[in-house]
């Protein structure tokens, strides 16, 4: 029996290994999973970008369907998404809702004059703390709420023309198609 121990271990040792190529080819192996999918979208309370004495909640947003897109001008990889959004914002057939995330305004309305401004309506969260509520890992970032508010839909990164193509634009069809 003690020399059936190694190859027993050598053999635990293999199955192991072909379920991890199993799973591997199964799984993408970048995906974050998100608990939030298919839930309500976390409550929320926050100013706008441009009037901060005005506040924006989630039930202010029920009723139509919108994407959630968080980024922040410290954010490298929203420079990378921001024409795409730009371009795509006036066909998505959902409203464009900038979440400015851990920014300070005056450094997120430079941006946005730079770069311009694709949203139908800009929020912030200077401190970060509904974002953490949201799952937020980082910007960008970016939710796709129906009109129940519901999150159909999260994306980690940059949103590039492959992933408005073949993800983004395909979900909000799924979701408009789902409505009643």
């Amino acid at each position: 029996m003690n020399r059936l121990l190694p190859f027993i271990g050598f053999m635990l040792l293999v199955g192991l290994f072909g379920f991890g190529i199993w799973w591997n080819t199964q799984h993408d192996p970048n995906a974050i999973p998100t608990p939030l999918l298919n839930k309500p979208a976390p409550e929320f309370n926050l100013p706008k970008l441009y009037e901060p004495t005005q506040q924006v909640s989630k039930a202010d947003l029920l009723g139509k369907p919108y994407l959630l897109n968080v980024f922040a001008s410290w954010c490298i990889e929203c420079g990378v998404e921001h024409p795409v959004l730009s371009a795509e914002a006036p066909t998505l057939g959902v409203q464009l809702v900038g979440y400015n995330y851990k920014d300070p305004p005056a450094d997120a309305k430079n941006w946005l004059a730079k770069h311009g401004n694709p949203y139908a309506l800009l929020i912030a969260d200077e401190p970060g703390n509904t974002a953490i509520d949201f799952g937020v890992y980082g910007a960008p970032e970016s939710f796709l709420i129906d009109a129940k508010g519901v999150i159909r839909y999260k994306h980690i990164g940059p949103i590039t023309p492959e992933v408005m193509a073949k993800e983004l634009k395909p979900a909000i069809a799924a979701m408009l198609k789902e409505a009643p």
